[in-house]
Formats: structure tokens, sequence, C-alpha cells
């Protein structure tokens, strides 16, 4: 089974945006730790302190499941939605190093 990518362009909402940052930085450290996640990271857009971009790589299509399963990918979904604007994409590779 090919590694799945997942890019997700969150936006936050007219004063949310420090609570959007505590909530991906309490995220990152459990999503880092489950066993079939090899990269997750946060970046933020240098033209606009209010956007934010996941970059999460898994091993297989099992682990972006078993990560939707976890209590933390739970309470990120319940609350990520007041927050923000989000686009996300789940991709497959084509050509990646």
């Amino acid at each position: 089974m090919p590694q799945v990518k997942i890019m997700a362009i969150l936006t936050a909402k007219p004063g949310k945006t420090d609570e959007l940052r505590a909530l991906l930085s309490t995220l990152a450290p459990a999503s880092r730790a489950e066993e079939g996640n090899l990269r997750w990271d946060i970046w933020r857009d240098q033209a606009n302190p209010d956007r934010f971009a996941l970059d999460e790589l898994y091993r297989d299509a099992a682990a972006v499941a078993a990560h939707r399963d976890t209590a933390h990918y739970q309470n990120y979904l319940g609350r990520i939605t007041d927050l923000v604007d989000r686009t996300a994409l789940l991709l497959d590779p084509v050509d990646a190093a």
C-alpha cells in the first residue's frame, strides 16, 4: 500500500487564531506518536498569520483510519468547525521522494 499524504489549509475565523494554534499544538505530539505516522507538521502562512497548513504523512490508508479513530483526532474534529474555514486534501503519491 502506498503512503498517504494529507494537507489541510486552516484559516482561523475572526478572533479564533490563538485558540486554533493551541488546538493544533496539542494535536501535534499525539499525532506524531501514532505508529503509522511518518510526519505531522504545522506551518503558518507568512502573508496571513490567521492561516495554517497541516502537512501529514502516513504509512498507508490503515494508518490514516487509525489516526481518525484516536481520541485526540475526535476532539479536534469536534472543535475545528467552530474555529476555521478548512480545505483538506487526501493525496496519493505520483512522484514523491
